[in-house]
């Protein structure tokens, strides 16, 4: 029988009996196309459960359930917090800043204040889930948190706070750009091309002299690097892309469609 077909009662079972992680999140994903009572009080009971397997899977079942608006959302986030004041195990703390970052549109100051608490955390995987809890926030002391967590030791976090700084806020800070400058030199690929990235949509003037070295280099992987120079928006950059094109006809190091969509772009069309 398909899973659609099944009473929620039924997926809540099999959700404490999973033995992979993908059919756990099939079976979370299955009851968050259900927005109605019976399961966000089934999983609202089991968030406050004192068992470490009920607690995470009730708190990623309301995390996402339903759409625009989240069925009883204000309710949710509000239990989010209520739990965080105790809670001491780093998978829960992880699963409760995972779903805070799908519910952050409304944090109020007091709550972004707790959340920044986690970011020296020990456990990686709750600096992590902080980093996208507090991605998007257009707040003083979250931006200078991601800030902070863009030196992290682990690459990943480093990434996605690199990212959120660079591309999903529009701010112009001095700090920001003076945080992005700092990876662009990064060991990892990922998080220098977002700080590159970041830094052409900010029109950064010394991005450029980065971008004509990576284009130089650019291949497969290339299309962050193209859509840089789509951001700078600089018209410098059609000689060098058409010659670019040009060496590309042997190597085949790079999808030419992009190189012709970055001219076009550059040249307004």
């Amino acid at each position: 029988m398909s899973r659609k077909k099944w009473t929620s009662e039924k997926i809540f079972t099999r959700l404490l009996n999973n033995k992979t992680q993908k059919t756990f999140w099939k079976n979370v994903r299955e009851l968050r196309k259900r927005p109605n009572k019976e399961v966000y009080n089934q999983a609202f009971k089991f968030a406050n459960s004192e068992s470490e397997k009920e607690k995470i899977i009730g708190i990623y079942v309301l995390a996402q359930l339903g759409f625009d608006p989240r069925f009883q959302q204000d309710k949710t986030v509000d239990l989010y917090f209520k739990l965080l004041e105790n809670e001491k195990s780093p998978k829960v703390i992880s699963a409760i800043l995972s779903s805070i970052s799908h519910n952050n549109e409304n944090l109020n100051e007091k709550q972004i204040s707790r959340l920044i608490e986690f970011k020296t955390h020990k456990f990686v995987n709750v600096r992590f889930e902080l980093t996208l809890a507090i991605s998007c926030l257009e707040n003083e002391n979250a931006i200078k948190t991601l800030i902070e967590l863009s030196n992290d030791k682990d690459s990943d976090i480093r990434n996605w706070a690199t990212f959120g700084i660079g591309t999903q806020l529009n701010n112009e800070t001095e700090e920001i750009g003076i945080a992005l400058w700092n990876r662009v030199p990064d060991k990892d690929e990922s998080t220098r091309l977002e700080a590159i990235s970041g830094l052409a949509k900010r029109k950064d003037k010394k991005i450029k002299e980065v971008l004509k070295t990576e284009l130089k280099k650019i291949d497969e992987n290339g299309s962050m690097i193209l859509e840089s120079i789509e951001l700078l928006n600089d018209r410098e950059f059609i000689p060098l892309l058409e010659k670019k094109i040009i060496e590309n006809k042997k190597s085949k190091k790079v999808n030419e469609d992009w190189i012709l969509e970055t001219i076009n772009k550059l040249n307004g069309k």
